[in-house]
């Protein structure tokens, strides 16, 4: 498992009955976790439980919301070594970063910065700009994309704050299916691609994504936007069911296939303070040159 343990504004204080304990800055929140399927152990249960300023409450027929305890601002910002990121809860339980990610941050700029070469990374389904953030901060120009107009604006907001805001970005608010068949047309090449696909999704046209059926020929379109000497492929995904080593299957059969490289694959998660366990909360595949 990649772990993302080194974190000083974030912590997953304790887990348990479905739901994590977690820290963000000086914010304490309380949420729901489909994988969390063990009970608290209640003989030393962490007294936060009862102290958080937020707890999301699931709903029975989908969805949920908070129940506000204390008084929180409407944002709130923390720091990754030297990435900063807003904070804010949404209606979907989410903050608008998955600190676990942060893993796949330092293995990325550590790979930027030591390519000896300018790099060109395109993210998509770039959501709040995590990636793009420190893809940046590594030195590379960087293409964020996304399909929602609010996300783009996070993100841009998050290179902002992280005193990168001259570095060239360019942030664009697009379907990325149609967006990648653009770049083929134009023929722009990238060094690097990221991407973070959806389970589900539609197209603004009512095209129809679905991960299973769709990434892979997403996939093979992407090999034509490569570079002839590109530095990595990432995938994130979040969708229950697809192990690690298909990632890395899909990537052999496209990236590997044509590039030689490397191949890793595996869960992504956080370190959990009061037991010393991990909590998985994802996949990722990874080509490297």
């Amino acid at each position: 498992m990649y772990i993302a343990d080194q974190w000083k504004d974030y912590e997953l204080i304790d887990t348990g009955a479905g739901e994590r304990l977690e820290r963000w800055g000086e914010i304490l929140l309380r949420r729901p976790d489909p994988q969390i399927i063990w009970p608290l152990q209640s003989a030393d249960r962490d007294p936060r439980w009862n102290q958080v300023h937020g707890h999301y409450h699931r709903s029975a027929s989908g969805g949920g919301e908070w129940e506000w305890k204390r008084k929180i601002p409407e944002r709130w910002n923390i720091r990754y070594g030297d990435l900063n990121f807003h904070i804010k809860p949404t209606n979907f339980k989410h903050t608008g970063l998955f600190p676990e990610q942060a893993a796949n941050w330092s293995w990325m700029m550590d790979k930027i910065k030591n390519a000896g070469r300018p790099i060109t990374v395109l993210n998509l389904f770039a959501y709040t700009g995590g990636a793009t953030t420190a893809a940046s901060y590594a030195g590379a120009d960087v293409v964020h994309v996304d399909a929602a107009k609010g996300m783009v604006q996070w993100a841009k907001d998050n290179h902002q704050l992280s005193g990168i805001g001259d570095r060239p970005v360019r942030f664009i608010t697009d379907d990325v299916f149609k967006f990648v068949q653009r770049e083929q047309r134009r023929g722009n090449k990238y060094d690097a691609i990221i991407m973070d696909p959806p389970s589900y999704g539609r197209g603004p046209g009512g095209e129809m994504w679905k991960l299973e059926s769709s990434l892979y020929p997403f996939l093979e379109s992407c090999l034509s936007i490569m570079s002839d000497n590109p530095l990595f492929m990432l995938i994130n995904s979040y969708t229950t069911g697809i192990a690690p080593t298909v990632l890395s299957n899909i990537l052999n059969m496209t990236m590997q296939q044509r590039y030689g490289g490397t191949l890793s694959s595996g869960e992504i998660g956080l370190p959990i303070t009061n037991s010393g366990l991990n909590l998985p909360c994802g996949i990722l595949g990874r080509w490297e040159s």
